[in-house]
This record gives structure tokens, C-alpha cells and sequence, in this order.
């Protein structure tokens, strides 16, 4: 952007340049793809400028980089966490992001079990474990069915019936034992008819009883250490559940039976990283990581339970052969808007895609209408750009399979809603050089250019201007928040520093009110068309603090429908907004152009 324009001049030139962002790469396979992740790195790295790739190993505290990992990932990505319910209408019902993560248990299952009591980011205690886990299910299992991959060994148990194997409490009683509060089909003895059974019983029925055996095992023994450390957040990480729904529902019900519901298992969609994000952590400590807070990068990372690599490595296949996991470094810490009346339970969302299968049908073939739309608009923002055609096409390709994913998998990524629907094809547009699409937007009626000249010659001796400066002649503070990064075509920070100087030089009230400091621009740290006040700017949120703000206003159909339309913050708010989609304005009860103008007071302020 060139501030040193005269007036005369277009209001800002763009130039397209490769963004630099400092972006975290995790890919995790088995190691006997370790040919296909040689073919990786030479299409992605050797072909590249870079012709030398160096491999280094520095010891580090294992324990330590798991629970960084972990603290990590709990902090910074939006709903890595989440409890699995087999017979609901959603199996994974996912946690909100909270910066008050301590205590809690973790259950690190990788070949054998380590649980670990952590408190603070740097106090945590491994206070038991135990021999019997993922290698112990790896390593019984190859004895019994002759498989040696882990992936099919859990394809396998995804087949089997463990009843065919195991003794249940019903085959030694007849049926339920009530006075013990035993139901008869739960398991009396892992594996029982086996010693007592004169047959031959299938690879699938043996490797389902043995994944219930192993996680129930794991199971209770995290009940009765949460129970003795009086901890109530449990959570299981490791390599050993991969998002698989057997283990996660057998765990998931160990953990219900024997705490009657009072300690909840909570999952992590990135399990398999955290050692490996914890050993960066641990590296990258002269940089302070922790100054900077992360976003996942939709376009770059598998979603939850993705495609299993090939089970012939000789037929492997370039794409999806791999889980993978991509982090970009934002420039500045988010934190919570101040005035939310309870961030523990503040949602950012109007609808919940994940659970309505008729809303998620309809959302995803809106934004598949779209895409030709947004290609074209892409191609018209870098129109002197040789091989603009082809990024967009590759952008085309990315987006169409990530909506395709979602449909089949709508809680790949967490929760499934209006906002990440936009929020990845908006990194789908980054990946391939495409931050801005707007930036040269058409124009219905383009008479900019004279109303420039216009304001050169005397000034006009009355103007009547339909829009909204009374809170700064009022006496009221206005501090305008806008996007840090590019969306659609929505007014950036730098833009809006531009525009302020140039009405500022036109208009008195803005003029004195920027000398004067009451009028104040602050990004907000989106580059998104939609608004979650839990991951705001610090810097706007210390603003908020200081300035004794006590009212906020949300803007726009992204903001103010799609997400906050039920947001309660602790001060007066007013949210406003004309919806411009028939199917959202139906849902809460209008018709499409309705006019939303939400006057909000807290009810501990209405008195």
C-alpha cells in the first residue's frame, strides 16, 4: 500500500507477490512407506530451489515434548478436542478452544501406556503407566491373524464380532447379573470361549477382541487414576487410536462404566503430533514461539479419520498415503474478547452444520455453485498474470475435493459450519497465490474518478450523508476493528488506515476525533469474512480493556448472522445485518432481504 499518494492518485496499488508465512509441515506415516515418503520429499523439496535436504536428530526429553505437544495443540487449534458418542446424531461432539486447559490427565498410548498428571505449561508429573498398549495390541495381533500392518489389523477389528470370542456375563449367568449392576453383554473374560470353544475362529473376531481388551484395559486404569487425582479432563493421545471408532467407543464406554459418568473422555484430532510438535516447541524456544499464536491450514492438512495408506506398498499411491498436519504462525496473539459474558461457552456459529445433514447438504452445494464464480474472480485479480489460469484451476481442484471430503466426512475438521466452509476456501485461495480476489472487484457504476476531481474544487455548503458519525460528536470513544488479512471484500486495517487519512483530510469530526485519539483502527487478526471473539487480536483486546468499552457493534451477514447472532457479551450490543440467503432467513424465522437490528443489554446491566 503507498501512503504517500496525492489525492489525485488511485486509492492504493496491489502488487502479487509470493506471501511469506512461516508454516509448520507434520507428516506422519508407518515405516514401510518410507519410499513413498521419498517420493514426497522429491516432489515437493529436491525438484524446488532447495537441492540439499539435511537430516538431524537432537536429543530431546520425550515426556517434555509430549506435553508442549499437547499444550499446543489444545491451545491453538479450534476444537481438537472432542468426546465421541457412537449412537448420537453426531458421533464427535467437539470442545471450544479455553486458554484455562490445567489441570488434566493424559493418556499417552503408544507402545505401552504412560499417564501423566500436567498442571501448569511447565509442571506435570507421570504418575503411572502401564506395558500393555499399542504395541501390545500390535504384537498379539500379528501372532494371532499373521498381519503385520497396524492399519489392517484395525480394519480387520473394524469387521470382526468380539461376542464370537469373548465370554459375557450372560454366558456364565443365563443372562443380566443385577445385583452386581452387570448387564449381559458385558464382557466376563476377554477372549474366554477361545479355551472352552473347539474351533477356529477369524482374524476379524480375534483382532475386535483384542482391541476391546486392550482399550478397556487402558480405559479403567484411567478412571481409577483420574478418580485418585481427582481430575475430571481426560484426555488420549498417542498413535495407538488414529480415530478409530471402535477404540474410542470402547475406551469411551470403559471410561462411563466404571466413573458412572462423572470423568469424560476426550479425544484429540491430532494425536500422532504431539511428541513431534513438542520437539519443535522445544527447538524453536530462542524464538519464543509462545509469543505468536497458530491457525491449522485447511488446505494443507488431512482431516480427521482420513484415507488409510494403501495396503499394497507396491500399488502406493502419491495422495493419500499420508496424515498430514499444517500450522501457519500468525503474526500476533489471540486471545478472547474481554466482553464475552462466559467464554467456556461462547460458540461463534448460528448453525451446526454437523449435526443437520439438510443444512450441510445445502451449504456445501451453495459453495459449490459458487466456485466457478470465485475462479473467475481470481483469474480477474491477476489478469496480467501468465499462469494465473492454472493456479485457479489447481485452487478449483483443491476446494471441489476438500467440500467432497466434508460431505462424506463433515467432522473432518472439527466442527462443520458456514464459517469454516469459507475459512478453507479462503486458504485453499492462499495456497495457490491468491490473497486477494477482490482486490480489482468489478464495478456496477464507476464514477470514482470524478468524484475525486469534485473534491478538489470548493467545498459544498451542505451535505446530507446517510451514514453514522453521531457517536463521535456524542463524545463516544469509537474504536473501528477490521480485518488484519484480505476476505472477500471486506475492508482490510490497511485499508482503512488509507480511507481514514483521506476523509480525515475532508471531514473536521474525523479529523479531530484521530487527533484527539478517539478514534482508534485496530485489526482485529482475522483474514476471515466471519467473526470468533475467542481468537481476537491481544492488542484490540487490551484496547477494550483500557477504553472501559461498553458497547459493541457487529456488522455484516459473516459477522452478525453467521457467527454472534446469539453471542451474549457482558455490555449493550447491537448487531446488524440484511440476510441475503433464503435458506438462512427461513431457519430463524424471516424471509430473505430481512433486516436484523439486534439490540442486546445484559441482564445484569438491565436494572
Amino acid at each position: 500500500f503507498d501512503h504517500s499518494a496525492k489525492v489525485s492518485d488511485p486509492l492504493y496499488e496491489i502488487s502479487v507477490q509470493e506471501e511469506i508465512t512461516a508454516r509448520l509441515h507434520f507428516i506422519k506415516f508407518e515405516n514401510a512407506y518410507i519410499e513413498t515418503c521419498l517420493d514426497f520429499i522429491k516432489d515437493h523439496l529436491v525438484n524446488t530451489e532447495t537441492k540439499v535436504i539435511k537430516a538431524t536428530v537432537d536429543k530431546e526429553d520425550e515426556m517434555t515434548c509430549l506435553i508442549k505437544g499437547c499444550n499446543f495443540v489444545l491451545k491453538n487449534i479450534p476444537h481438537e478436542a472432542f468426546v465421541y458418542a457412537k449412537h448420537a446424531d453426531s458421533e464427535f461432539r467437539f470442545q471450544n478452544t479455553h486458554p484455562d486447559i490445567f489441570p488434566y490427565l493424559l493418556i499417552n498410548i503408544g507402545s505401552g501406556v504412560s499417564i501423566v498428571k500436567v498442571e501448569a505449561e511447565d509442571k506435570f508429573e507421570r504418575i503411572g503407566g502401564s506395558s500393555i498398549g499399542g504395541g501390545t495390541f500390535w504384537g498379539l495381533g500379528a501372532l494371532l491373524t499373521k498381519t503385520k500392518r497396524f492399519d489392517e489389523l484395525l480394519q480387520l477389528a473394524s469387521k470382526g464380532q468380539h461376542t464370537n470370542v469373548d465370554m459375557l456375563v450372560k454366558d456364565i449367568y443365563g443372562g443380566a447379573y443385577g445385583s452386581l449392576g452387570l448387564t449381559g453383554d458385558l464382557i466376563a473374560s476377554s477372549f474366554g470361549k477361545s479355551a472352552t470353544t473347539d474351533k477356529e475362529f477369524s482374524k476379524e473376531d480375534m483382532a475386535k477382541s483384542l482391541l476391546h481388551m486392550i482399550s478397556n484395559d487402558i480405559g479403567q486404569l484411567a478412571c481409577l487414576y483420574a478418580k485418585l487425582h481427582n481430575l475430571t479432563r481426560v484426555y488420549f493421545g498417542g498413535f495407538f487410536i488414529r480415530g478409530h471408532p471402535v477404540t474410542m467407543h470402547t475406551i469411551t464406554y470403559s471410561i462411563n462404566f466404571f466413573t458412572k459418568g462423572e470423568v469424560q473422555a476426550l479425544f484429540l484430532r491430532h494425536e500422532g503430533y504431539l511428541g513431534a510438535i513438542g520437539a519443535f516447541l522445544k527447538g524453536a524456544e530462542e524464538d519464543n514461539p509462545n509469543q505468536y499464536s497458530w491457525g491449522e491450514n485447511y488446505a494443507g492438512s488431512s482431516g480427521l479419520m482420513s484415507v488409510s495408506p494403501e495396503l499394497n506398498p507396491v500399488q502406493r499411491a502419491r495422495s493419500g498415503t499420508f496424515d498430514m498436519l499444517e500450522m501457519d504462525r500468525l503474526e500476533r496473539q489471540l486471545v478472547n474478547l474481554p466482553l464475552l459474558q462466559d467464554p467456556t461457552s461462547y460458540i461463534p456459529d448460528t448453525v451446526e452444520l454437523t449435526e443437520d445433514a439438510l443444512a450441510r447438504e445445502y451449504w456445501l452445494y451453495c459453495f459449490e455453485e459458487a466456485l466457478d464464480g470465485v475462479v473467475k474472480r481470481a483469474i480477474a485479480s491477476q489478469k496480467d498474470q501468465p499462469v494465473a489460469v492454472e493456479r485457479a484451476e489447481k485452487f478449483r481442484q483443491k476446494y471441489r475435493h476438500k467440500l467432497q471430503t466434508l460431505r462424506h466426512q463433515p467432522f473432518a475438521y472439527g466442527s462443520l459450519t458456514v464459517r469454516s466452509l469459507l475459512d478453507t476456501r479462503e486458504h485453499c485461495l492462499n495456497e495457490f497465490n491468491f490473497p486477494d480476489p477482490y482486490s480489482k472487484r468489478p464495478w456496477l457504476v464507476d464514477a470514482y474518478n470524478q468524484w475525486i476531481e469534485r473534491l478538489k474544487g470548493p467545498p459544498h455548503k451542505c451535505a446530507l450523508f446517510f451514514v453514522d458519525n453521531k457517536l463521535l460528536i456524542r463524545g463516544t470513544e469509537v474504536v473501528l476493528a477490521s480485518n488484519s488479512g484480505p476476505a472477500l471484500n471486506d475492508v482490510t486495517n490497511s485499508e482503512l488506515q488509507i480511507l481514514t487519512e483521506r476523509i480525515a483530510a475532508m471531514d473536521p469530526v474525523i479529523h479531530t476525533a484521530l487527533k484527539e485519539d478517539r478514534l482508534a483502527l485496530v485489526q482485529n487478526g482475522s483474514s476471515s469474512p466471519c467473526l470468533d471473539l475467542s481468537r481476537l487480536d491481544k492488542v484490540l483486546a487490551t484496547v477494550v480493556r483500557e477504553r472501559g468499552t461498553d458497547l459493541v457493534i457487529i456488522e455484516g451477514m459473516g459477522r452478525a448472522i453467521h457467527t454472534n447472532y446469539y453471542a451474549m457479551l457482558s455490555c449493550e450490543s447491537l448487531k446488524l445485518a440484511v440476510i441475503k440467503n433464503s435458506w438462512l432467513a427461513e431457519r430463524l424465522g424471516g424471509k430473505i432481504f430481512s433486516v436484523v437490528f439486534k439490540y442486546e443489554v445484559p441482564s445484569k446491566a438491565q436494572g
